[in-house]
Order: C-alpha cells, then structure tokens, then sequence
C-alpha cells in the first residue's frame, strides 16, 4: 500500500478521502469553448485555467472567457497546492503584451482577467511586462474592463506602482491561506507581506481583492482573522474556495468543506464589511470577476437577501 501524504503541519498523515457530490464538474464542450480553445492555441497564449487545473474552465471557455497568463508558463516558486510548473524560466517575450491584447479584442469580452507566474529571477519580477500588457490591453480594448491578478514582487513597492500607474479596474493578490499555513502551503511567500501588497493597492487608488482557499488544515477561526486582517489592509473583494489537490506530490486535502460553511463566510464577509464576497466550493480567484468590479453591487445584493430571505 502506498505512504499516505503527511499533513501540512507534520503531524499525521492525511487519508485521502472522496470528493463529495456538490464538487462535481461538468467538462469543457460547445462551440463555445472550442472557439477560445482555438484563439488560445493559435496565439500561443498561456492561461491559467490549463496550467492550474481551475474546474471551472468549461463553464468559463463555454461563456467565451478566459484568464490569461503572462511571463510564460515556468514559475519561481514552488507553492504546495499550485499545479503550475516549478522551475527556472526560459522565456520573456516582450511582444506576449500585443498577442494578449489582440486576443482579447477577438474574443470580444467585456471582462478580462490576466494573471502571471513568479518571476522572482528578474531585477523588476517582470512588472514591465505587467504594465505594458495592460496598456495594450486598453489601447486596443478600450470598453473592456481589466482584473490583474499579481504576485507580491517580494514587496518591492516600486514593481507594484507599475501595475498601479497603468490603471487596471481591479488588482488582485491571493493570502491563499491562514497565517499559520502560509509556510507550508506558499513557502517562499509571506502572510503578512501579502497583506501589506493589499495595503500598497489600497493606497494606490485601486479596487483591491484576495482570495482563499480551504481544506488544508485551517481552523475556523482563523478563517474568520484572515478575513478580518484583509478587511484593516483594504480589500475590497474576497474569494473563498475549495483547494482540490493537483497531483498526488501537492499537499493533500484535510477535508471537503461544506457548502453551508462557505455561506456562512460569506456572511461574515459581508459583517465585517468587505464589499463582495464570492464565496462556494468551486469558487476561484476568477470566477464571476466580472461583477467584482462594479463598487457596492455584491453588498447590495446581500442588503436586499437580509431584507427579504429565500424560504427554504
């Protein structure tokens, strides 16, 4: 019998256990995703809904969306949960800023999400890449709303000020986890260091947003203080998911967190005064991003379910 994974904090290893039935996913088809199959490929474009296994990519791609990634394909880091490839980059493009923006304009979306690998081996961890993608995007895009999910340039200030001076609607940077974690599950990152990208956002005049993941082990709690410690540094958007492991060499999941339990911190979300929380099993940094964007809609919207309440 094969050794069971240990858990994330070296204390026993973690049985792997079955996926319950909400996290079915239904598989990618239609005209649809086919169609942005078809620009992804012959663009030679780079999207993390392949390289990070997102089970959301049929019912993205068959909506004509997609998240790109830029600065290649080959991450720095070597993140416990990420299914994206480790290693030491090869390649830097400095055309990759006009192919996403004319991909981008084929599609015809609305809404586009852009995201990249580490580049912790460059002076300025690629953020020129960053800001020129972005002003290609606008410049030839100029009705299209922009997400930009970031890495932390190892806090440089100087590097996220270039995505900030070229004015995405939304800058977005992952915690991922809880504080006590953050070693186990990103490594080479640090929580409060990520914190700190958020305030820089914050303070740069952007819409600011985060993400989580859950089932690596967190407690409820502390749950409940992540959130909180995003809200003092000024977030303004949160997701909240399930982590689904990889591959077998990924940490393992400790356990399939219900549904009630993400609307719960929603709830909470919400209390403590975020202004939108996507919150679900299957939710991603991306999903439903398109609506992040707009300020007050998700607060709105869960105003008017306190005022009148879905009978069950």
């Amino acid at each position: 019998m094969a050794e069971l994974p240990l858990s994330s904090d070296n204390e026993a290893p973690v049985p792997r256990i079955k996926k319950p039935d909400w996290l079915r996913v239904k598989l990618p088809i239609g005209e649809s995703y086919k169609h942005v199959r078809g620009l992804v490929d012959t663009h030679k474009l780079h999207t993390i809904c392949e390289s990070g296994n997102c089970p959301n990519m049929g019912e993205c791609w068959g909506a004509g969306t997609a998240t790109f990634m830029i600065l290649g394909n080959i991450c720095t880091r070597s993140c416990g949960f990420c299914a994206v490839a480790t290693g030491r980059p090869t390649e830097l493009d400095w055309d990759e800023p006009q192919r996403v923006a004319e991909a981008i304009h084929l599609m015809k979306v609305k809404h586009a999400v852009i995201t990249s690998v580490d580049r912790d081996e460059l002076k300025d961890g690629g953020s020129a890449i960053w800001h020129n993608t972005i002003k290609a995007v606008k410049s030839l895009n100029p009705d299209t709303t922009l997400e930009t999910l970031i890495p932390d340039f190892k806090g440089k200030k100087e590097d996220i000020q270039r995505v900030i001076d070229a004015e995405p609607e939304v800058i977005s940077h992952n915690i991922e986890t809880v504080e006590r974690l953050t070693r186990q599950v990103r490594i080479q990152a640090k929580y409060w260091r990520s914190m700190e990208v958020i305030r820089t956002l914050k303070e740069g005049g952007r819409r600011t947003k985060s993400g989580i993941m859950l089932g690596l082990g967190e407690k409820k709690e502390e749950v409940i203080q992540t959130i909180k410690d995003l809200r003092d540094n000024g977030c303004d958007v949160i997701t909240i998911g399930q982590y689904l492991q990889p591959t077998s060499r990924h940490l393992p999941v400790h356990r399939f967190v219900h549904p009630d339990e993400f609307a719960e911190y929603r709830e909470i979300g919400y209390a403590e005064g975020l202004d939108y929380v996507e919150s679900g099993p299957l939710v991603r940094s991306s999903y439903h991003s398109e609506r992040h964007v707009f300020p007050g809609l998700g607060r709105k919207e869960w105003q008017m379910q306190q005022l009148n309440p879905v009978s069950l």
